[in-house]
């Protein structure tokens, strides 16, 4: 399987929010309960930009396959150096390897963003996407118990980081 990523255009967001909001029902990916809209993800989408937290989607078969974000972490000056990583990935194709491919790529680039720091914040009961990022020397740098509540069960929220 070929991947490509490139920088997401305005015309991408619909596909971004599809893919988003095929993650929710699992309970496994987001704390958001109900789908989202496109409207509604406007800003997220234009508070991204290529030279500095940039918003990649992720090409295979022809069309829109995932997209990965860099957000910052926090919005104070001193952690201007770290990022939050978000990884997103349409349900045909999960397990095919491109969910590595796009952490790898962001693992390269981050230094040209002036980034020293990678963080992820992933459910500890989504084992797949654990495994994902420890698999590129993400360590689990904490452990939120209970934070989230996903249809009455409490859920664990992990800090995965690592430095670049």
């Amino acid at each position: 399987m070929v991947f490509a990523w490139r920088f997401a255009t305005r015309g991408d967001l619909p596909r971004i929010v599809e893919i988003y909001n095929g993650t929710i029902a699992s309970r496994d990916v987001t704390a958001d309960l109900d789908p989202v809209t496109v409207d509604s993800r406007v800003a997220w989408f234009e508070a991204h930009s290529p030279a500095h937290r940039p918003l990649w989607v992720a090409e295979a078969d022809g069309g829109i396959a995932g997209w990965l974000s860099f957000s910052s972490f926090y919005g104070r000056p001193a952690y201007e150096h770290t990022a939050e990583i978000s990884l997103y990935l349409d349900a045909a194709h999960r397990r095919r390897g491109l969910g590595g491919f796009l952490l790898d790529q962001a693992i390269v680039h981050a230094p040209s963003l002036s980034l020293k720091v990678l963080l992820a914040f992933v459910f500890a009961h989504n084992r797949a996407s654990v495994a994902l990022f420890q698999g590129r020397a993400f360590e689990t740098w904490g452990l939120l118990p209970g934070v989230a509540l996903l249809d009455g069960g409490a859920r664990d929220l992990a800090i995965l980081g690592r430095r670049v």
